[in-house]
């Protein structure tokens, strides 16, 4: 697979490769191997190994922050999607460690994403480890160390590659930020209902469900 590079002249600075990834804490950006180097192998290498999670952004690792209760949520509104396809078949919903590529030389990792059997000619569910597909809805529960500019560019990306619609899920302020576009959206709060719309036809569940503990629990 082609390699792809960062201009040197660009970013000649650490500071500078983070304000071009969204600002994102230094952290988080693999070294090994060096900015600009790194392929589709090293992002599963790194999986096999370490168990760590990195989106591929530029010829860039960067790893994925997401925390055990970050992880609980995703799989709450797994299991809510879930079960309305399990009635409704319309596609395939997937988890945190679903590995996408969204075009040459990106991959981005959804914490949740749906699929539409129309994606998915003959409904075959792909087996490699990164495969070239485009979710219809991507949902991303958001981390301390999300920044603005690194999710406003993951909603560039989405849309770019054609995905319709992008949830945001902030487990902070127990919202949920619906995108159709990158520049349209709507937050829908612990009061509201969040429909699928023409995505997911009939699919209707109160906000509250996405940050609802198990009943005797407390956060």
């Amino acid at each position: 697979m082609a390699t792809v590079s960062i201009p040197r002249t660009r970013f000649s600075t650490l500071a500078d490769l983070l304000v071009h990834l969204g600002g994102i804490p230094a952290r988080r950006v693999r070294l090994r191997p060096t900015p600009g180097t790194a392929t589709e192998k090293d992002v599963i290498r790194i999986h096999a190994r370490e168990k760590r999670l990195c989106e591929l952004i530029d010829g860039v690792l960067v790893e994925k922050p997401i925390g055990y209760f970050e992880s609980y949520l995703a799989g709450v509104i797994i299991q809510l999607i879930r079960n309305f396809l399990d009635k409704h078949s319309l596609g395939i919903v997937a988890g945190e460690s679903g590995m996408l590529r969204l075009t040459k030389g990106l991959v981005r990792i959804p914490d949740v994403s749906f699929v539409s059997w129309k994606r998915l000619p003959g409904r075959h569910i792909p087996r490699e480890p990164i495969p070239d597909l485009v979710p219809d809805l991507a949902i991303e529960v958001l981390s301390r160390s999300n920044t603005r500019r690194e999710m406003a560019r993951k909603l560039d990306d989405y849309f770019a590659a054609g995905v319709h619609v992008v949830w945001f899920v902030d487990p902070r302020t127990s919202t949920v930020q619906f995108f159709s576009s990158p520049a349209e959206s709507v937050t829908l709060r612990v009061g509201d209902r969040l429909s699928g719309g023409e995505l997911l036809p009939g699919f209707s569940v109160p906000v509250k469900k996405f940050f609802e503990l198990p009943k005797g629990r407390s956060s």
